[in-house]
């Protein structure tokens, strides 16, 4: 799957398969110029960074999502959900590195 991120990166409207997730077979159609394996294994760690964070967020908006409600107009929020909720949105400053999107520890639910 990085493999298909990682041409997408470089063409967008690239037509190609490959098997296994080998950068050996890939194969291109279409008249689409073929993308050096060089090049595209230069966007790997970009496409890994990109994967982690796209992970992340996904749970931290999970996570807020559950405690949504406690944001209605009708209701007074808690100062521990308020912040709470702040924890989650700041979750990904300052996260630069697979390593530090893998090692979040996420704030305890009040």
């Amino acid at each position: 799957m990085k493999i298909h991120y990682a041409i997408r990166k470089i063409n967008p409207n690239a037509e190609f398969t490959y098997q296994n997730d080998d950068i050996d077979t890939i194969q291109w159609h279409n008249g689409t110029t073929p993308i050096s394996k060089a090049d595209i294994e230069a966007q790997l760690p970009i496409v890994e960074f990109d994967m982690a964070m796209e992970d992340l967020r996904a749970k931290r908006n999970r996570l807020l999502q559950e405690t949504d409600f406690h944001a209605a107009s009708d209701r007074t929020m808690s100062a521990d959900m308020t912040t709470y909720r702040q924890e989650l949105r700041d979750i990904t400053d300052g996260i630069t590195t697979v390593a530090q999107a893998n090692a979040v520890v996420f704030p305890t639910k009040p």
